[in-house]
């Protein structure tokens, strides 16, 4: 009977928690509140008529009625912020119909919701939701924090791929953290294309292959598919011109096979011009911005309709001769995505023609592979050969505000010399300015007042890789860079795997600065971690002579005659004092230009 009634006891607590959670007071906060841009993926935020539309209002007098209609659809178009609660909320209104016949409501009309852990991995959150007039997603029962501070992580919002957004909110409850995150400062991949870049048939909008892509790559995307509508028209080419992108995708072949009951009134020859004309456009507007031509995929029946298999097979032939006519003709960081490298085959596509969630995903492959080696953005199976980004102790500081920084003052104040590390250099001197500095002076005295601190607390050596392929080295000449890396690697990574993420980030410091003078540093000791931190350095000796840039390892100065360090140098047996800071830049001064 006291079993019972214990048991009758805890179902009660329970649905009392469960009520509470229910009914606890949630903060509203609307986008539109925003005193700074806050909607990633839309090119022209200040010229919007709507505002989750994909073009500017000029555009509704410019592109036809379909195009412009279909511009009001917020595919790819998603919210950053930072959040520490247990439960999110977000309700909506649309425009149109929830659903399509051959595509779910959830894809359609839904919301999708990815969570990035403070090591910058990938997570996604399951939700409930209702389609009413107001549609709501709930995602209850998160975990608030991960294991190294309370302050929660960074949430990524997809909007609707079909339809038009009036409205939108995001709650959270009373007395949790909720930080808005201003859109990213790098340029966008921009794509344009047809009703698969579009999103059809993707189950929910985080699996439409461009943001895939996009998380893949961990670049913003600006999605301008057209369902049924990416023609390669001039007067949609012309606006879309007008983007600075980082990259450009064509991706409309499917929108222009020649076919007997198309009204488009093309000819094969017609598709060709409007694919020279389009390149053209493009690299006379940006000499230097690569562009990408996408074959067409195929159709899934093609081995049985014959029919099928003519319409993507003569317009990809057109396409290379297009694309060869215009490499004769001297145009350079130009590319070609073979139809075989997108993968798709009997299971990816729902209708013949419009992939499912694993035709996205092949999809989302077959880009990432050719974008990053176009981009000179590689990635390994170590740890350490995959770029991310880190948000492991935002009390100290906060990792996206300084690279926003660093970025700024680059730009303003292009620095000689630049010194890459974690938070030992962070915490030396220099600019941008650290939470601390125990060593300012000698900051100053070994690099200079031109010198840049690309420390950050915390990091690894693949977040470094982020850092590197997201600008920090890009728009200015160094002539010379300082690397110290890899010691809050040293309990999560094997040396082999260590070296591996130096000779990553070597290549990718080459690329970026060619004419610079690269010294790499040897990971400084620390306490109880001498004698491997000597073992590896030996090693990263070595590979530096592979790959023909310098070695130092000042860190020497730390240890005693019985190889440990002297404690009287550091704070905490690994961050030097000043004293210790003094002695390490009277070690790599002499190198220095």
């Amino acid at each position: 009977m006291k079993f019972k009634t214990a048991i009758a006891f805890v179902g009660l607590i329970l649905s009392f928690q469960f009520t509470f959670a229910q009914t606890a007071k949630l903060n509203w906060w609307n986008p539109q509140t925003a005193t700074f841009p806050v909607l990633e993926g839309q090119a022209w935020p200040k010229e919007v008529k709507n505002p989750y539309d994909r073009l500017p209002a000029r555009a509704e007098k410019q592109v036809r009625e379909q195009v412009w209609g279909l511009s009001n659809q917020s595919a790819g178009l998603l919210l950053r912020f930072r959040a520490n609660a247990s439960e999110i909320s977000i309700r909506y209104v649309v425009n149109g119909k929830h659903a399509l016949p051959h595509m779910p409501a959830t894809g359609v009309s839904g919301v999708d919701l990815y969570a990035i852990s403070s090591d910058g991995d990938w997570r996604w959150c399951a939700g409930k939701y209702a389609f009413g007039d107001t549609i709501t997603y709930t995602f209850r029962g998160l975990k608030p924090n991960d294991s190294y501070h309370k302050r929660g992580r960074e949430y990524r919002l997809y909007l609707p791929l079909y339809n038009s957004v009036k409205w939108l909110e995001v709650g959270t409850p009373d007395g949790t953290e909720f930080t808005p995150l201003s859109t990213r400062p790098d340029k966008p991949i921009v794509i344009y294309g047809t009703s698969i870049a579009h999103g059809a048939c993707a189950s929910r909008p985080g699996m439409a292959w461009t943001a895939i892509l996009g998380r893949k790559l961990d670049h913003p995307l600006i999605n301008l598919g057209f369902s049924g509508n990416g023609r390669l028209e001039e007067e949609v080419v012309s606006i879309v011109s007008e983007i600075d992108a980082k990259i450009f995708v064509l991706d409309c072949l499917p929108n222009l096979t020649i076919r007997p009951d198309s009204k488009l009134g093309l000819t094969i020859e017609d598709v060709k011009n409007r694919i020279l004309a389009t390149t053209r456009t493009l690299r006379k507007k940006h000499p230097k911005t690569p562009i990408v031509l996408a074959s067409h995929a195929g159709y899934t029946d093609e081995d049985m309709n014959p029919q099928s298999k003519h319409f993507y097979s003569e317009i990809n032939e057109t396409l290379k001769e297009a694309f060869a006519q215009l490499k004769a003709e001297g145009i350079t960081q130009l590319y070609i995505i073979p139809k075989a490298d997108f993968g798709q085959d009997i299971e990816t596509m729902v209708d013949g023609t419009h992939p499912n969630d694993l035709g996205m995903m092949r999809y989302a492959e077959g880009y990432e592979k050719h974008l990053r080696q176009i981009l000179h953005e590689y990635k390994g199976e170590a740890s350490t050969t995959q770029p991310v980004t880190q948000m492991r102790e935002p009390n100290n500081y906060d990792w996206q505000a300084r690279h926003a920084e660093t970025l700024d003052l680059n730009k303003k104040n292009p620095p000689a010399t630049v010194v890459i590390g974690n938070s030992i250099t962070h915490f030396w001197g220099g600019l941008p300015k650290g939470p601390r500095a125990s060593g300012a002076d000698s900051w100053d005295n070994t690099f200079g007042k031109n010198a840049r601190n690309m420390g950050y607390g915390w990091d690894r050596i693949e977040n470094v890789l982020w850092r590197i392929n997201h600008g920090e080295l890009d728009g200015y000449a160094a002539r010379q860079i300082f690397v110290n890396i890899g010691t809050n690697n040293l309990h999560l990574n094997s040396d082999e795997e260590i070296v591996k993420g130096w000779r990553m980030l070597i290549d990718a410091i080459k690329f970026h600065q060619p004419d610079a003078q690269i010294t790499m540093l040897g990971i400084y000791p620390r306490r109880q971690q001498e004698g491997r931190v000597a073992v590896i350095n030996e090693k990263l000796a070595q590979l530096t002579g592979e790959t023909n840039v310098n070695f130092l390892d000042p860190g020497k100065v730390f240890l005693k005659t019985d190889g440990k360090i002297d404690e009287s140098l550091f704070s905490d047996g690994l961050h030097p004092n000043a004293k210790g800071y003094k002695m390490l830049g009277d070690a790599i001064k002499p190198f220095v230009k």
